[in-house]
């Protein structure tokens, strides 16, 4: 399918999934890329790399032409839920959760080798806010302790930082970044995980500096089509020549 544009498809979570909502960051990268770049998301509220594995020959198609031009990788938050606690079945071990990352990451170059991949690690977790949104939502049946614990995401996220180093990768510590700002707990979470709509500005200014170091920002790619400007209303074929010689 040849879709004109570049495709840069963002891979991961609910935090993926939920990028397309008003204000979200991948809202934002289709809003900065438009008639640039098509932006495609793949997210899965609830998947952990674990189960991402199963979707890699759905969506990354081997042996295609059309192979997306950038991936970002954006999971951990779910696997790294604590055993034993609430959603005990997303854990994944660190391991486990760093070897699968390799393995998408091998699949998405033996697609295309001159593919962009983007590793993101999960953001930070805010466990009174996690706390919070339990009582809002079971009230005195809420869990007493939270699924997930900063300290054991910031494990995650380091593994994460590790392999994309190891595989000369970029990578955007969002765990390390969020928490550098006073007050981050709710000026980035809104209910401890998730984002807010500063959370998604923080995570798009990240990924648009990611691709402008690798010479695919806004600016330095070509539009699609010509502007309207330039079709003249009386010849307006002759504005796209051009195109037509290029394909």
């Amino acid at each position: 399918m040849d879709l004109t544009r570049p495709r840069f498809v963002l891979f991961g979570d609910s935090i993926t999934e939920q990028s397309f909502r008003p204000g979200g960051w991948g809202a934002a990268l289709a809003n900065s890329y438009a008639r640039k770049a098509d932006i495609i998301v793949r997210g899965y509220g609830g998947y952990n790399t674990r189960w991402a594995l199963f979707l890699l020959n759905h969506i990354f198609l081997l042996n295609c032409n059309d192979a997306p031009a950038v991936t970002t990788i954006f999971f951990g938050a779910n696997d790294a839920v604590i055993l034993g606690r609430t959603s005990e079945k997303q854990h994944v071990p660190v391991e486990e959760y760093k070897q699968n990352l390799r393995k998408i990451v091998h699949h998405l170059k033996e697609c295309s080798p001159t593919m962009l991949v983007i590793l993101i690690t999960p953001p930070p977790v805010d466990e009174d806010g996690r706390n919070e949104y339990a009582r809002s939502l079971y009230g005195d049946k809420a869990r007493e302790l939270p699924e997930r614990t900063n300290e054991m995401t910031g494990i995650y996220a380091s593994n994460c930082v590790e392999l994309a180093q190891e595989l000369s990768l970029p990578c955007i510590d969002m765990w390390s970044r969020m928490q550098e700002t006073v007050g981050w707990q709710k000026k980035f979470l809104s209910d401890g995980l998730h984002l807010t709509p500063e959370g998604n500005d923080a995570v798009f200014k990240e990924v648009g500096r990611a691709l402008k170091n690798a010479g695919l920002s806004p600016e330095a790619l070509p539009s699609d089509f010509p502007h309207h400007s330039q079709i003249d209303g009386k010849l307006p074929g002759k504005a796209f020549e051009a195109c037509e010689h290029r394909d």
